[in-house]
């Protein structure tokens, strides 16, 4: 086989694979599965101090606390969440500067814990196991020579430690905040291995590696109105942030199906992170103005990051696994800067912001709700889905290198809508909240050009159960006009179904079943995984079959929800 049809052969090859099979795929980044999983999340608590608040504590706020306990994007949110949880029981009981250690875990933790508190250091353990199972539908990997079943069990695993210090408190420089994590990730991706979507099932699932996660410093200014993070950061846990589609396990609810799949690596999100600074600005209650400019390719390499990229590097000797997320610097101590840089902005609006203690409220301040509306730009040059370097159509007959086009820039535009849709009076824990999210972003270099997720969340769904949230949400992803046009010039020479829609449901219910556990069943039903791909499980040409996932979810935390960060 001559050199150009061997590049011609590889590109057809990489864009007949789902980029669930490539490392652009959320596999690092939040596989969210279905079938059978069970999750243990073990958090050591932290100890507390006062600080502004993270995105997901602001939100929380802001919707009444009507949003889940704990919110399900990455092991990272978890913990913010738990946190956000706290402090709005610290605030409800006006408890001051104290430390109470009677609901943690593992209690004082033979006195550390008040030693670290008083000097303002904080040392988190989030350990997470989940086992996975697909009923019907699915694939084997063609990594892996396209043997064994579309269905069955799989398990991965997260450990994520972190330390964060308090400034002031240790010592005295007011509104300084020193975060430093890690993970070690294990196991196998049932969304590699056995699915064929756009994203991952589950947002904890990661290829093995134990690295560095992020390193970064915040310091708040103008009474905490303004702050700038600067350093090795994951992006996810402030932009793109539906608080009420943070329910759900699917990756598509976490950060959205467009960024996962046509950013290089998937962009700075969780497991892997970017040098990036970061500007929040708050003038009131009502607005927030975010800004990040971050190195766009965590990886640094562009030839392992999307598919038709992986026809590129192939052809340069450059042959991606796509069950590995090794590169250079694969310990987390690359620091990339390259490459591209992703500039992103987010604006928020909160209608009708809710009071800090609910239960003593006296005056209906309305049904909460967060508008955002955001976009990013990539500076980087992307591969072209329609013609090859020397301007054919790419993947035609007519095509003589195989080798894409490579055009400068890439786009993304987002709005998402958080809103309560009813509440019996101000004082109950029960609400119906909405939640809308659409992303948009041009065809010609990207695998998806438009998404939308929604659904619908009962907090507090029984009585006594003020804490459990049920959800039933809904999304679709659309493959690009460009790589619809690759499958049909690939079709005149080999079978290649043309991707269209994807289709995603999930009902969930999540429940606080102690003060220190929650337990998540789940169910998901995948319809025309990635728009419609060729099953490698077969000998005769037909597409991935439509896909039914169960899971269990369960998650202990950290310091069974009481008091932790002190004002």
């Amino acid at each position: 086989m001559s050199p150009s049809s061997l590049a011609t052969a590889i590109a057809r090859h990489a864009f007949s694979h789902c980029p669930a099979f490539s490392p652009a795929s959320r596999t690092r980044h939040r596989l969210r599965a279905g079938s059978c999983l069970v999750c243990f999340g073990l958090v050591l608590p932290a100890t507390g101090f006062a600080q502004v608040q993270t995105q997901i504590e602001e939100d929380r706020a802001r919707l009444g606390n009507s949003s889940p306990l704990v919110e399900q994007i990455v092991p990272a949110t978890v913990r913010d969440s738990e946190r956000a949880t706290a402090e709005a029981e610290e605030k409800a009981a006006g408890d001051g500067d104290k430390l109470d250690t009677s609901g943690n875990l593992l209690g004082n933790m033979w006195g550390a814990r008040p030693w670290l508190y008083k000097h303002g250091i904080s040392f988190d353990i989030h350990e997470v196991d989940e086992v996975w199972g697909n009923g019907t539908g699915g694939t084997p990997s063609s990594n892996d020579g396209a043997g064994g079943s579309g269905t069955g069990p799989s398990y991965d695993g997260v450990t994520m430690p972190t330390l964060t210090v308090d400034t002031e408190k240790l010592f005295g420089l007011k509104g300084g905040l020193f975060n430093v994590s890690a993970l070690q990730t294990r196991g196998r991706s049932i969304s590699q291995d056995h699915l064929a979507n756009f994203n991952p099932v589950s947002g904890f699932e990661a290829d093995r590696s134990t690295r560095l996660f992020e390193l970064w410093y915040q310091q708040s200014f103008l009474g905490g109105k303004l702050d700038v993070k600067i350093g090795q950061q994951d992006l996810d846990t402030e932009f793109l942030i539906s608080d009420y589609a943070s329910l759900y396990l699917n990756a598509n609810f976490g950060w959205p199906m467009a960024p996962s799949v046509n950013l290089y690596g998937g962009g700075p999100s969780w497991p892997l992170s970017s040098p990036a600074i970061r500007i929040r600005y708050r003038p009131s209650e009502k607005f927030t103005f975010m800004f990040a400019a971050a190195d766009d390719n965590p990886p640094g390499n562009r030839n392992n990051s999307l598919p038709i990229q992986q026809a590129t590097g192939s052809a340069l000797g450059s042959n991606s696994d796509p069950s590995s997320q090794t590169y250079n610097g694969a310990n987390g101590t690359n620091f990339n800067m390259g490459t591209g840089a992703l500039l992103m902005t987010e604006l928020q609006y909160a209608l009708n912001p809710q009071p800090a203690d609910m239960a003593h409220a006296t005056k209906n301040p309305g049904l909460p709700g967060v508008y955002k509306l955001g976009g990013y730009y990539d500076t980087a040059k992307f591969a072209d889905y329609r013609y090859n370097n020397l301007g054919q159509a790419l993947g035609s007959p007519n095509d003589t290198t195989g080798i894409p086009r490579w055009d400068r820039g890439n786009w993304m535009v987002y709005g998402i809508i958080d809103q309560m849709l009813w509440r019996p009076s101000i004082t109950s824990a029960r609400s119906v909240g909405l939640f809308v999210r659409a992303t948009g972003n041009s065809g010609d270099r990207n695998l998806i050009s438009f998404a939308i997720d929604a659904g619908l969340n009962l907090k507090a769904p029984f009585k006594g159960r003020d804490n459990d949230t049920i959800g039933l949400g809904w999304g679709i992803g659309r493959a690009s006009s460009g790589e619809r046009q690759f499958d049909r010039n690939s079709a005149l020479t080999a079978y290649t179904p043309v991707q269209g829609n994807e289709n995603h449901l999930e009902l969930t219910y999540q429940a606080q079943v102690t003060p220190w556990m929650v337990m998540q069943p789940d169910f998901q039903y995948v319809w025309n995984p990635s728009g419609g791909v060729p099953d490698y499980g077969v000998s005769y040409n037909r597409r991935v079959g439509n896909e039914a996932i169960f899971g269990l979810h369960s998650s202990i935390l950290k310091d069974g929800l009481k008091k932790q960060f002190i004002d």
